[in-house]
């Protein structure tokens, strides 16, 4: 076997540099790539501008339970007091009905 040339030692050392260099350019733009997205940030989420009101504490809600309850048993008394009312009203119209026929028959 013959040993190569120069000149063609010298045209494959060219080729070889020139795939090495496209390599090594494909890599340093990845590099590159990745640092502008790692160092890029992130736009921050929209923050709410008014305040959110603290929920209600136990304390509260039984409170506003107990002011419903002694509520409701003041609509049912004063419920039963207008029935007695208006029963009590009834029955005098009946007797004064009544009286007054009696009234009437003895003129």
């Amino acid at each position: 076997m013959t040993e190569p040339s120069p000149l063609d030692k010298a045209e494959a050392a060219v080729t070889e540099a020139a795939v090495n260099t496209a390599a090594v350019q494909v890599a340093l733009a990845a590099v590159e790539l990745a640092k502008l997205a790692s160092t890029q940030q992130q736009p921050a989420p929209p923050t709410c501008s008014h305040q959110a009101k603290p929920g209600r504490s136990a304390g509260e809600w039984l409170a506003i339970a107990c002011a419903v309850c002694v509520g409701g048993i003041g609509i049912a008394f004063a419920s039963i007091a207008i029935a007695i009312g208006g029963l009590s009203v009834a029955i005098l119209a009946l007797v004064l009905r009544s009286i007054w026929r009696d009234v009437m028959k003895g003129r």
